[in-house]
C-alpha cells in the first residue's frame, strides 16, 4: 500500500503487556491515524455502480482507566471509505473530544468509565446523562447536512466531522443552541426529507424529550414527553407521519441515584412505546404497553393504515447471569447469547390502543439496518450480526427476508470479526436488494482488516471486492453508510 500516510499517533500510556479482554484481541486499541488515497483491492474488483460513504465508529482508549475499564469507554475513532468511479480511499481519525484534549494534555485519564464510581473521577463535568463520565463520542454516527455526526450513548455533544478528511470541526449548535440534557446516540435522518430526529434523556424532570432538524440545519422542533422516573433508553424509530419513542423496565434504581450510584436492573412492569406525531407535544402521545423486555436497537418502523409497525431485537434475558469470573462478570450486558436478542415485530394499533407481538427469529442476531431509503417506510430485508458467544464480537452476517422468513449468512473464518454493516444502493438500482452490503473486518491472526463489499442479494457467496485498510482495526459499534448525493461535491 504505497500511498498510505501516518497523518500522526497520539500519545497512548496503555502498558505494553495489556491482558484486558477488550483492549487486546480484536479489540486491541489504535493510536495512529491515516490516509489513503487509493486502498489496495486484494481480490475482486470495486464495482462501479457504488458511490457513497462507509463510516464506522470504534473504542480506542489511550490511558489505563482510573480503577476498571469498559469498552463503552474508549474515545471515539471513526474509520471512513468512500466509494467513486471504482475507486476507494480511506481515513481514520479520533474525534477530537474535550474530553480526549484534556486527558491527552494531562496523560492520564481524569473521568470516571461505565464500570467506576463518579467519585473517583478528578472531573466531575461532561454532557451525559449520568454525569461525572467522559462523553467520548465513540458509539453511534449519522451522516446529515453533508456531515458525519458522532454521539455517545448515554447522551452528549453531536461532534461534527468533516466527511472528506474527518477532521473534528467541533460540537454541533442549532443558532447557538443545544439542549442542556444533551443527545443521545441514535438518531435519525430520513433520506426523504432530509431531517434529523434526535432524543435525549435524563435523571430530572420530565426525564425524556425529543426533537427535529431540519435538511438545513434548523431545530424546528423540540418537545418533552414525560416519565415516571428516569430511563435508560439507546435507540428511537420513526414513520412517515410519526417517532417512536420508548420507557422500558430496565433501568437504574431510583431508590440509589440519590447515592450516586447508577445501577441497572429490571423491574417488575411492562415494556411501554410511545407513539408521537413528528410535531406533536406531551399531549399527542400514545402509549402501549408491552411484554417486559430491554430493547438496544430497532431496526425499522413503519405504517400499516392505522398500524404502527415496529421491529427490533427483542431481549429474552435483559439482565443475564452467565457463569464466568468476575473479570468478565462486568461485560455480561455485551454478548448476544447472554441477553439472548432474537428480532421480533411489535404491531401498535392507534384505534384500538392494543399492542400485539410476535418473535421473527430464534436465532440470536442484533445491529440489525435497513436501506436508508426505507427509514420510516415498509422494508423486506434486514442485515444483521452474528455474535461470538460470550463476547461482544461478531463472526458474520445474516440477510432476514421479514416477509418469506428466508436468512441468508455470511460466516466469516475463524479468528475475523466483522462490523455492523450499511446497505449501499446501487446507482440507478430501484429493487431494494439492488444494492450492496459494505463492512469492515478485523482478522487477529492475520493482524490486518478489510472492508468487504458484498451483494446484497446474495451475501452468502462472499466478498465482491476485498480492500486492504492499512493497520488492523479495533472491534466497535456502530456504522452507517451515506450515498455520494449526500456527501458534499
Amino acid at each position: 500500500m504505497t500511498d498510505a500516510r501516518v497523518v500522526e499517533r497520539l500519545r497512548s500510556t496503555l502498558p505494553a503487556d495489556d491482558d484486558h479482554p477488550y483492549r487486546t484481541g480484536a479489540w486491541r486499541p489504535q493510536a495512529t491515524e491515516w490516509s489513503v488515497d487509493r486502498v489496495e483491492v486484494v481480490e475482486g474488483a470495486i464495482p462501479a455502480d457504488l458511490d457513497g460513504l462507509y463510516v464506522r465508529n470504534t473504542e480506542n482508549p489511550l490511558h489505563p482507566p482510573i480503577t476498571r475499564y469498559h469498552p463503552f469507554d474508549g474515545d471515539g475513532m471513526v474509520h471512513a471509505v468512500r466509494f467513486r468511479d471504482g475507486r476507494a480511499s480511506y481515513r481514520n481519525r479520533f474525534v477530537r473530544t474535550e474530553g480526549l484534549v484534556a486527558e491527552q494534555e494531562a496523560g492520564r485519564s481524569l473521568w470516571a468509565g461505565l464500570a467506576e464510581s463518579p467519585r473517583s473521577a478528578e472531573r466531575t463535568d461532561g454532557l451525559t446523562a449520568r454525569g461525572a463520565m467522559k462523553d467520548a463520542s465513540s458509539t453511534d454516527l449519522v451522516v446529515h447536512g453533508g456531515e458525519v455526526l458522532t454521539s455517545f450513548w448515554q447522551c452528549g455533544e453531536l461532534y461534527r466531522l468533516d466527511p472528506d478528511s474527518l477532521d473534528t470541526r467541533g460540537v454541533t449548535r442549532w443558532d447557538g443552541w443545544f439542549p442542556a440534557e444533551g443527545v443521545s446516540a441514535h438518531t435519525k435522518v430520513d433520506e426523504a426529507t432530509g431531517e434529523l430526529f434526535f432524543f435525549n434523556y435524563g435523571v430530572a424532570a420530565p426525564y425524556l424529550h425529543f426533537g427535529v432538524v431540519d435538511a438545513r440545519g434548523r431545530l424546528v422542533h423540540y418537545e418533552p414527553v414525560p416519565l415516571p422516573g428516569p430511563r435508560l433508553p439507546h435507540d428511537m424509530a420513526i414513520t412517515e407521519r410519526f417517532v417512536v419513542l420508548n420507557d422500558l423496565p430496565m433501568h437504574w434504581d431510583e431508590d440509589l441515584l440519590p447515592q450516586g450510584i447508577h445501577a441497572v436492573r429490571m423491574h417488575d412492569k411492562p415494556s411501554r412505546l410511545a407513539v408521537v406525531p413528528r410535531r406533536g407535544t406531551a399531549a399527542d402521545v400514545v402509549w402501549f404497553e408491552a411484554d417486559p423486555t430491554y430493547v438496544l436497537h430497532w431496526t425499522n418502523a413503519y405504517e400499516d393504515g392505522n398500524t404502527v409497525v415496529l421491529e427490533g431485537f427483542h431481549q429474552g434475558d435483559p439482565s443475564p447471569r452467565p457463569n464466568v469470573d468476575d473479570e468478565l462478570w462486568m461485560f455480561r450486558y455485551l454478548a448476544l447469547d447472554w441477553m439472548q436478542t432474537r428480532l421480533h415485530r411489535w404491531r401498535l394499533d392507534l384505534r384500538t390502543g392494543r399492542c400485539t407481538e410476535e418473535r421473527m427469529r430464534d436465532d440470536f442476531t442484533e445491529f440489525g439496518i435497513v436501506s436508508g431509503r426505507l427509514t420510516g417506510r415498509r422494508h423486506r430485508y434486514v442485515y444483521a450480526a452474528t455474535g461470538v458467544p460470550g463476547w461482544f464480537l461478531f463472526d458474520g452476517l445474516v440477510r432476514h427476508d421479514v416477509e418469506t422468513g428466508e436468512d441468508h449468512h455470511l460466516r466469516l473464518p475463524d479468528g475475523v470479526y466483522g462490523s455492523e454493516p450499511g446497505v449501499a444502493p446501487k446507482v440507478g438500482g430501484t429493487a431494494e436488494d439492488d444494492a450492496y452490503v459494505v463492512t469492515f473486518t478485523t482478522d487477529v491472526a492475520g493482524d490486518r482488516s478489510e472492508c468487504l463489499v458484498l451483494d446484497a442479494r446474495n451475501i452468502a457467496d462472499g466478498p465482491v471486492a476485498r480492500l486492504r485498510l492499512p493497520e488492523r482495526i479495533s472491534s466497535g459499534t456502530h456504522a452507517a453508510w451515506a450515498p455520494g448525493s449526500a456527501l458534499p461535491a
